[in-house]
């Protein structure tokens, strides 16, 4: 493979029971990896990630530090077997795995503070009051507008959360606002407005509090400069600097997740081939729905490592 490589990090929603268990059975490095994210919480994350039970896994604060733990052993695997990112970017908790692989965060410290990241998301707004809906087919400013429109209407927060490929936005905000801004992008043409199965509503103002939390936590770990650029979720934009890491690690908890800026941006960065490193094939669906053209491999198990560094070496 001549052209570059840009590893794609998975988000919440991607977890399942068993979950990088087959990594660490073959690989001493991923089991490794899961050894440092038990020693670094102090319970067995390991034990959740490979035996659930689902109820606990779905846990904001369990599932995010368990995707993360998941995604590095695969990027660790993945760099043992010589293969390295040029580029990189995640959605959402995605970009901190993504940071992580760049070096810009040690590993146990990301541990430790995306589980207070997603204990302090699930604590912003008390449960029942916020809520999440995904667009499909409808251009984003549209569905901008009629955030606006039913924001004004109900006095309620909703906006834009995730820019997720041009036929998909995912929308947040006050449960209200999420439903009457759902019913005017259907009346604006959408396919479906879906309301989704969500814990809390993520990246919109309400998220605040969060925010606050994990500017305190970020403000007391060290961060290095990233040794390749990471594609920054809250600008769509290439960070290459420690300082930008961590303002874009802090501003997403409110912001928007521009996916498709990001793409763009990695694209624009000479990227060729696409591979999602972690739980789940979610960011390979969006990626076609991008770009049909773009190369699009995951890497989550023993045979789809394989089936990607065949894939790769014959490119």
């Amino acid at each position: 493979m001549n052209g570059k490589i840009a590893f794609l990090f998975p988000g919440q929603g991607s977890q399942a029971v068993g979950m990088g268990r087959e990594l660490a059975e073959r690989f001493p490095v991923a089991a490794q990896t899961f050894a440092e994210a038990d020693a670094a919480l102090g319970f067995a994350l390991s034990r959740l990630c490979f035996e659930g039970p689902e109820d606990d896994l779905r846990l904001t604060e369990n599932t995010q530090p368990a995707i993360l733990a998941v995604s590095v052993a695969a990027a660790r695997v993945l760099s043992e077997q010589g293969l390295e990112p040029a580029l990189a970017a995640g959605h959402s908790l995605g970009e901190w795995s993504a940071h992580v692989a760049a070096g810009t965060l040690a590993f146990a410290d990301a541990v430790r503070a995306v589980k207070a990241r997603g204990r302090a998301m699930q604590r912003a707004v008390p449960a029942g009051r916020g809520a999440m809906a995904a667009v499909l087919a409808l251009d984003a400013a549209q569905v901008a507008e009629a955030c606006a429109e039913a924001a004004r209407e109900t006095g309620q927060t909703v906006q834009a959360a995730n820019l997720n490929s041009p036929a998909q936005t995912v929308i947040s905000g006050s449960a209200a606002a999420v439903e009457k801004a759902a019913a005017i992008c259907k009346a604006k043409g959408a396919r479906r407005a879906v309301m989704l199965p969500v814990s809390a509503p993520f990246h919109c103002a309400l998220m605040q509090p969060a925010q606050e939390e994990v500017a305190r936590v970020l403000g007391r770990l060290a961060m290095s400069d990233p040794r390749i650029p990471v594609a920054a979720n809250v600008t769509g934009q290439l960070v290459t600097t420690a300082e930008g890491a961590r303002d874009a690690l802090i501003h997403q908890v409110t912001g928007a997740v521009r996916w498709v800026d990001c793409v763009g941006a990695l694209k624009a960065a000479d990227a060729e081939a696409f591979v999602e490193v972690g739980p789940g094939k979610v960011l390979c669906g969006l990626l076609k729905q991008i770009d049909p053209g773009l190369k699009a491999l995951n890497v989550e198990d023993p045979a789809s490592l394989e089936k990607t560094l065949a894939e790769l070496n014959d490119a």
